[in-house]
């Protein structure tokens, strides 16, 4: 089984990143394969409802001079997808949204690609906005017939500087669950 995690955050070594490692570690302790890929502060652009995903079938975007089918492929390869993104101005960066526009549309002109694979999301914060962030992205899941893992609390870690995250212990605790129920879940689905 493997989960891919996609990076909304420029930062390569950021909170958001970190917050990943902590799920990524649980998982790994269950056999689970795990893949990192950073979108954040990659050139994209936004879904533009040109429908030709409807017409093409061809589990593609039209667009392909930037990240996103790339995406696509590793989602559909993979059991588990978490979409990870810090908080801007209260949701998710634009390169995030870009990849769920145009994944959701695949996914939706292609069948529902992504129907019963576990999802979940990760948000890093200052200080407000990561609820609205947080449910941004599991939207995306719920729309594509997705399973959501629970955690102790909301997947969020609270830190501004790169490494505050790691203060964070309730945070740090979160992800260590979220980590743990989604191999528990993935387990009793795919094995």
């Amino acid at each position: 089984m493997k989960v891919v995690a996609f990076n909304g955050s420029p930062r390569k070594e950021g909170n958001t990143a970190t917050l990943i490692k902590y799920v990524f570690e649980e998982l790994e302790n269950e056999g689970i394969e795990t893949e990192l890929v950073h979108i954040g502060g990659k050139k994209t652009i936004g879904c533009t409802a040109c429908m030709k995903c409807f017409q093409n079938k061809d589990r593609k975007c039209i667009f392909n001079d930037d990240f996103v089918n790339d995406c696509i492929a590793k989602m559909i390869d993979a059991e588990g997808i978490i979409l990870a993104s810090p908080t801007y101005f209260t949701d998710i960066t634009t390169e995030m949204k870009a990849l769920i526009d145009r994944a959701g549309f695949v996914s939706k002109a292609n069948g529902d690609l992504f129907k019963r694979k576990v999802g979940t999301s990760i948000v890093s914060v200052r200080r407000a906005g990561s609820l609205h962030a947080f449910a941004t992205m599991n939207n995306f899941f719920t729309i594509s017939q997705m399973i959501i893992p629970g955690s102790s609390y909301w997947n969020i870690g609270i830190g501004g500087a790169p490494g505050d995250v790691n203060k964070d212990e309730e945070g740090i605790h979160t992800m260590r669950t979220l980590g743990q129920n989604m191999s528990w879940l993935m387990k009793k689905l795919y094995r």
